[in-house]
């Protein structure tokens, strides 16, 4: 019924405006401002958490993360999910929760304030945080070319409204994917360690989530190469994984 459809739609449209107040705060957050909460900065009023609590709690709340962001994108899950979920919200569904645990941790995160780096050089400092805003440029670039609509639910609910079927998938290499194979990681982990003042905090998060890129890249590649088979194995030797000009690996 077309009822159902425009309640699909408008929960796509919802679950894409959750992220994208998230992805918002996610800059701020890392980059330490315009937001009341950052990795270095909390508003919390009440005892101190002591520093081994601080770290158990902040590596429980990415390991929410990962285990969300790895599990449900898996081919497998996808297909045990969608019998419970309708196909065409699936994607908007996985946006949602990811945006929600991301939000979780931004509330709960305990900062580490103490120092392990601090550029005193105002000119390197402002080129770090440059360099930081970059690396989101990296990444929200990086979704447009690859269909951004698609890869954030709305698309999948669109068509799914106006009666229209989803294309197969395709492989393509646009522009910066010629260079990287995965630009959208690489956006993120110079968002995060381009830090003029790299405290404890903000050192653990940026460790942690470059192991979990790793990660996630050996399970994305290997369900790519599923799905495309020898023409993703020649790309994998031909262009490199997140060092442009680099030799493949």
């Amino acid at each position: 019924m077309r009822i159902f459809k425009f309640i699909a739609f408008l929960y796509g449209i919802a679950a894409y405006l959750v992220f994208f107040v998230t992805i918002l705060y996610a800059i701020g957050f890392v980059t330490g401002l315009v937001v009341p909460k950052t990795i270095d900065k909390t508003i919390d009023i009440g005892p101190q958490t002591s520093t081994i609590e601080a770290v158990v709690i902040d590596l429980l709340l990415m390991s929410i993360f990962a285990v969300q962001h790895s599990v449900m994108a898996r081919q497998q899950f996808k297909a045990w999910w969608t019998q419970f979920v309708p196909k065409p919200v699936e994607r908007s569904t996985y946006v949602l929760l990811a945006s929600l645990s991301l939000l979780l941790l931004f509330w709960q995160w305990c900062p580490l304030p103490a120092v392990i780096w601090n550029v005193e050089n105002p000119d390197i400092a402002v080129i770090l945080v440059k360099l930081s805003f970059a690396g989101w440029v990296l990444v929200f670039t990086s979704t447009y070319l690859i269909n951004h609509f698609e890869l954030f639910g709305l698309h999948q609910v669109t068509n799914h409204l106006i009666g229209k079927e989803a294309s197969p998938p395709r492989f393509r290499t646009p522009l910066l994917y010629n260079f990287v194979r995965h630009p959208i990681y690489l956006g993120f982990i110079i968002a995060f360690w381009a830090a003029p003042t790299m405290t404890a905090g903000h050192l653990l998060f940026a460790i942690v989530t470059t192991l979990y890129i790793f990660v996630g890249i050996a399970l994305e590649e290997h369900d790519l190469v599923a799905l495309f088979g020898d023409e993703y194995r020649q790309y994998k030797q031909r262009v490199s994984m997140l060092i442009p000009w680099r030799r493949s690996l």
